[in-house]
């Protein structure tokens, strides 16, 4: 069973994935740390980035992902994700004190001194690529650099250069080239220019395939989408700054589809790894475009498909639905997936009603395996078994597709259906067919199982603070403004006990709809 799950996760694979593992765990650069470059001069005009909350407690204690913690570079203790973060330098572009700035300035040079060249969680190309850019940023905000800090933003940039992600693609390689060509504009001379068209020609590369037609990241990820088009802003920004003419960049469409995928209350939905206060806010996009002399965008009404993505998003009065009949992500890198085709996410009145489970942990074990579990989703689970193979942190097998989507828009109501294969490979071959019907004051949910299964349940989650009444094939949900959300099903439904994780590091008690269906189930929530 290891051995096929193995196989299968291998299989579709790019060799560069393979092999350049292997080569990125054989290969140690040396660093051969020389003079600096001299400074860039800029021609142009540093717009302010999108601000981050303060990270530092104290001197000597920050708070991430939920969690205080001493500021120990490589504390075993400490969750790998809290210790990239700390490695990140977010603190250096949160709004500026006169005490936060002793504080970063000393943190700045202890960093230098407790991590080598090379050693620990900080030389690792993700934490190096989001540091030098947050330093550089700080820099470029007026921030005076002292003569060692220099010296080692330039020893940063040269180790990045040899130790490119090119194994793991995606966002990790779309970071690294900008870490690139931030380095590259902010030093001079040949050893920059060499940063510069590196980065440059990964983004060249990297942004056509990355950035699906309809503005999606192929992750397929609202909050690693949002984490890319910061990117692309803060790299117009930083063209702007040292006057030159940044390339097209597909910024409008981007903006477009996180307009979509954003809930009334501004957050994102919880579509395979994605939380709360990781990524900025389509709120503060937006005003970072605008900063940066960009278009405003619109987000129609009624139904918007992004059919490059697979998502769609169905505005009928107070009512937004955004429906996933996504595939898990590129074939070859679905790391951040949920087995979570076919779920979907409600808000009525600007409060979230039916929500996917979110995710607390990137850590290894039963907590990150549950929160990547079909279960843990607004959809239907066969068999006790996922609809796509998750399993570790990052690693997929079998990978459901999805096929027969349509929509359409018929006067008052909006109808969205698809089906998926992800369970076709159990004895009975079963289906499961869904198929949403939203209008002005309701939203019928039909499920279909083809083929034969011994078992299928579908979930409803709820978040944190709405509460429930009722049971068997009717009742209520109340929501915390006091709205009551009727419900009425062709099956006994149960309310269990559930949970939501918002953000990483927090976990909420919530509740959970569950109903057996025996091929066919119709459930109706109305308002």
């Amino acid at each position: 069973m290891a051995l096929g799950r193995l196989v299968r996760t291998v299989a579709p694979l790019r060799p560069v994935q393979i092999y350049g593992r292997l080569w990125f765990r054989i290969y140690k650069p040396s660093l051969r740390s020389g003079p600096r470059p001299p400074l860039r001069p800029r021609g142009g005009v540093w717009s302010s980035p999108i601000e981050r909350g303060p990270a530092l407690l104290s001197p000597t204690t920050a708070h991430f992902l939920g969690k205080p913690g001493e500021v120990v570079w490589n504390d075993p203790a400490q969750e790998k994700l809290w210790l990239y973060n700390l490695h990140y330098f977010e603190e250096l572009i949160a709004a500026p004190t006169t005490e936060r700035r002793r504080w970063r300035r000393n943190l700045v040079t202890r960093w230098i001194t407790e991590n080598p060249p090379g050693e620990g969680n900080g030389w690792e190309p993700y934490p190096l690529s989001l540091r030098i850019v947050n330093w550089i940023k700080w820099a470029l905000a007026g921030e005076s650099m002292d003569e060692a800090w220099l010296a080692s933003l330039a020893d940063q940039a040269r180790w990045l250069a040899k130790r490119l992600e090119r194994h793991l693609l995606g966002n990790h390689l779309i970071a690294n080239a900008k870490a690139l060509v931030f380095a590259g504009f902010y030093f001079d001379g040949p050893e920059a220019d060499r940063w510069l068209r590196t980065g440059l020609r990964l983004l060249a590369r990297e942004v056509p395939e990355q950035v699906l037609a309809d503005g999606g990241h192929f992750e397929r990820s609202p909050m690693y989408h949002a984490i890319i088009l910061e990117d692309l802003l803060d790299l117009i920004n930083l063209h702007h700054a040292y006057g030159t003419r940044a390339p097209v960049w597909p910024t409008m469409r981007m903006r477009e589809w996180l307009g979509a995928m954003t809930h009334p209350d501004e957050g994102l939905a919880f579509f395979n790894d994605a939380a709360l206060g990781i990524a900025p806010t389509r709120a503060a996009i937006d005003d970072y475009s605008s900063r940066l002399g960009l278009d405003p965008v619109t987000i129609p009404s009624g139904l918007v498909k992004l059919s490059d993505s697979g998502y769609f998003r169905a505005a009928r009065g107070e009512a937004i639905l955004l429906a996933d009949a996504a595939p898990i992500g590129p074939t070859y890198l679905p790391g951040h997936a949920h087995a979570d085709t076919l779920s979907f996410e409600l808000s009525i009145g600007g409060e979230r009603v039916i929500v996917n489970s979110g995710v607390s942990t990137y850590a290894p074990g039963p907590q990150r395996a549950a929160e990547r579990a079909t279960s843990a989703h607004s959809t239907v689970e066969i068999e006790g078994e996922n609809s796509s193979e998750v399993w570790s942190s990052f690693r997929v097998g079998r990978a459901a597709r999805t096929f027969d989507v349509r929509s359409s828009a018929d006067g008052e109501e909006i109808t969205i259906s698809a089906a998926h294969d992800g369970y076709r490979w159990l004895r009975g071959k079963p289906v499961h067919r869904r198929e949403w019907r939203i209008s002005e004051r309701s939203i019928t949910i039909v499920d279909a199982i083809e083929g034969i299964a011994k078992s299928a349940i579908a979930r409803f989650h709820v978040p944190s603070g709405v509460t429930a009444q009722g049971g068997g094939q009717a009742g209520m949900l109340r929501t915390p403004s006091g709205r009551v959300v009727s419900w009425r099903s062709s099956a006994a439904i149960t309310y269990r006990p559930s949970q939501w994780r918002p953000r990483f590091g927090v976990i909420e008690p919530s509740l959970v709809m569950e109903v057996e269906t025996d091929g066919h189930l119709e459930t109706r929530f109305s308002w």
